[in-house]
């Protein structure tokens, strides 16, 4: 079990640096009891609220609203839960960790035989110490989760178990949205789950990567309009499409899912259903240039919400950035998964990786060459003397001939830094100095 004693004390938020900032706000969300529905999400974007710029809107969706194939389902809240022996002892406690209750476990109340209680515990058995995660949001059920060392020493012949929570049919589902207008009305979308609870990298590294971009972005002209979305997976996504069809849907060129950005391991990308859509492009360019170890995987409808704005009807171009996949780490869907898992470094270096993504996007342009008749002549232009920013020698004269090569109205910047095999930055301050010297117009 995590407990603040786990993490190093936090500079003043004056001299924090971001990823120990992206930490602290990860350790104040982990708390927090959330589920697809339910004051436990509310409250989760209420603490985003204040660290997002001004704009975040909470929407809720009533109960019972056909949503796409879906219903959303009857709205959950606990407000304890509890397994006593014959002594009054708690031996399961909800008060002292989340995933004690089985997500939209329906209320009870009573005495039960040692062999009736057990058909409702689940423990990991290859992991003794650990409390696993389940849910049963959609076959109503009750159980309760603990270390598995915890369960075998459960030997009293009764047990008094409780669960007070309410499925109400008259509440909602809750997703937030932050919208950064740009310049264009052409969207990207970033996309993050926000339903589980007491998870430190499963859903909050996400989370807070998000937030971090969303302040950045905030604080610099945009080209693109981006929308922040924090929603419960599976249904949560598929409401919001269902809701923004027609609005907000046709306006995506490029998306993006959000998790696992805080454990362990390489950067793992899982393309768009497209395969070889312009974010797809962008964020092979974004790891190769870091020069960081990571995966490219294809599409597979299995997964997070890409899945459902990958659906064929939809088929988005969004992806999923993650570093280790879920399933592919120990520590996913149990209680290891806690902010001591979490480091500062890791959600540093995510944020830093999405930061490069969009400076890919809002950049990425096509240009057509003013002087395609042989090749200009550069020096007399000072542009081999000008190296811009240190960058010098071959590597700045091939990206100048290049960039005059390829701009013929049909090639993006994208396509000529995969082509050249330099670094986009480079082919964006050629192409740069190129316009600064008139042999380069946008397309």
């Amino acid at each position: 079990m995590w407990s603040p004693s786990d993490t190093p004390e936090l500079a003043p938020p004056a001299t924090r640096r971001p990823g120990a900032a992206m930490h602290q706000m990860l350790r104040e969300l982990y708390p927090l009891g959330r589920s697809i529905t339910g004051d436990g999400v509310r409250a989760t974007l209420r603490v985003l609220a204040t660290h997002l710029p001004a704009g975040l809107t909470a929407h809720e969706v009533p109960s019972g609203t056909q949503v796409l194939d879906w219903t959303v389902p009857p709205e959950w809240n606990i407000r304890d839960a509890y397994v006593r022996d014959a002594a009054g002892r708690r031996v399961i406690d909800f008060q002292q960790h989340n995933l004690h209750v089985v997500g939209y476990s329906t209320p009870v109340a009573g005495w039960f035989s040692r062999a009736e209680l057990d058909e409702h515990l689940h423990s990991l058995p290859e992991q003794p110490d650990l409390i696993p995660y389940r849910t049963s949001y959609y076959s109503p059920a009750w159980g309760f989760c603990l270390a598995h060392h915890e369960r075998e020493q459960l030997r009293d012949e009764q047990y008094e178990v409780c669960i007070d929570a309410t499925l109400d049919p008259a509440g909602s589902l809750t997703y937030g949205q932050l919208v950064l207008p740009g310049s264009s009305d052409e969207e990207v979308l970033i996309s993050c789950h926000i339903c589980h609870p007491s998870l430190a990298n499963d859903n909050l590294s996400g989370l807070v990567t998000a937030v971090g971009l969303a302040n950045w972005l905030a604080e610099r002209p945009r080209r693109y309009t981006y929308r922040f979305v924090f929603l419960p997976g599976t249904i949560g996504s598929i409401t919001w499409l269902h809701e923004h069809r027609a609005s907000a849907v046709p306006r995506i060129r490029h998306g993006l899912v959000l998790s696992l950005l805080g454990g362990p391991g390489h950067f793992t990308y899982k393309r768009s259903r497209q395969g070889a859509a312009a974010i797809d492009r962008a964020v092979a360019l974004a790891l190769r240039d870091a020069g960081t170890p990571h995966e490219l995987r294809d599409f597979s409808p299995y997964g997070y919400d890409e899945r459902q704005y990958c659906s064929p009807g939809f088929n988005l171009p969004v992806g999923c950035f993650t570093r280790t996949p879920f399933g592919e780490f120990p520590e996913y869907h149990t209680s290891a998964d806690n902010p001591a898992f979490v480091r500062p470094r890791q959600l540093a270096q995510s944020l830093r990786l999405v930061k490069s993504l969009c400076r890919i996007l809002e950049h990425n342009r096509s240009y057509q060459n003013l002087s395609p008749y042989g090749e200009p002549q550069l020096g007399r232009r000072g542009l081999y003397k000008n190296i811009g920013g240190g960058l010098e020698g071959q590597q700045w004269q091939l990206a100048l001939l290049w960039v005059l090569n390829q701009s013929d109205g049909q090639h993006s910047l994208v396509d000529i830094a995969e082509k050249a095999n330099l670094p986009f930055t480079l082919i964006r301050k050629a192409a740069k100095a190129l316009r600064h010297a008139q042999l380069l117009a946008p397309a």
